[in-house]
């Protein structure tokens, strides 16, 4: 199973991915059912998680569910116990770069938000757009998510400049990123063009870099009050194993 999921992943391109996922997820989440885990962002239970990765494949990640990953269910639950974005009686007017389908259809349906997908090539994108080039006014959104992007784009000093631009005072943006906390500092090569040999060094064949501690800083620098969150530290053990997060994620939580 690791062997064919690594290469659906890295010959499927995303787009096509996402549409196919439509009509897999059912099947999956049918032939899995179980009680060992549990997806938070559904609440549906499964006797495994399947494989997940481009290059070396991390066992019992994706949720047949929903698909989510480890850094989707530990955001949901981060969101659900920590802040008011299911509860708010005010609406909120929210921006989601590269629309995750776990997310995607449970977003549209809530009513105290006014919701916007925007991204380059995704189907699930309501407004196709440049990050570093986007057609939002100033001070626009007050919650932004902007979630394994970063990564893909050249000049992320730009992009983050322009979700600084856009996201209100006071507004609160999310900004993950695959992160390799044991570096101090963002390791890029833009000599490094060859598919398998990027697998191998960013992680995945269309990341230009892999981000070290000092990300944290970098958003300070464009102008964020950065709040490193290590949420897995804050909830039991017992939920850390039983939805498969990854132990020690840092969610940056940024503020205008």
């Amino acid at each position: 199973m690791k062997k064919a999921f690594k290469f659906i992943l890295n010959t499927i391109p995303r787009p096509i991915l996402i549409r196919l996922s439509i009509v897999v997820r059912p099947i999956l989440a049918f032939l899995l059912k179980g009680n060992r885990f549990t997806d938070p962002i559904d609440g549906k239970s499964f006797r495994m998680f399947l494989p997940y990765g481009y290059g070396t494949q991390r066992n019992n990640v994706l949720s047949p569910s929903t698909l989510s990953l480890e850094r989707h269910r530990l955001l949901w639950l981060y969101l659900q116990n920590e802040t008011d974005f299911f509860t708010s009686k005010e609406k909120k007017k929210v921006l989601h770069f590269a629309p995750e389908q776990e997310f995607y259809k449970r977003f549209k349906k809530q009513t105290n938000i006014e919701y916007t997908t925007t991204d380059l090539l995704s189907p699930l994108a309501d407004v196709k757009a440049d990050i570093c080039n986007l057609p939002f006014e100033d001070n626009s959104y007050d919650i932004i998510f902007c979630n394994h992007v970063l990564e893909h784009i050249p000049d992320d000093t730009k992009a983050m400049q322009e979700l600084y631009r856009v996201l209100k005072p006071g507004g609160m943006g999310i900004f993950q990123i695959p992160q390799d906390l044991s570096r101090a500092t963002t390791f890029s090569d833009d000599s490094i063009v060859d598919q398998k040999e990027r697998a191998k060094i960013f992680g995945q064949y269309d990341h230009v870099r892999v981000y070290g501690r000092d990300y944290f800083d970098k958003l300070r620098s464009i102008g964020f009050k950065v709040v490193e969150e290590d949420y897995t530290n804050k909830i039991s053990a017992d939920l850390v194993e039983k939805c498969c997060l990854a132990k020690g994620e840092i969610i940056p939580v940024c503020f205008k």
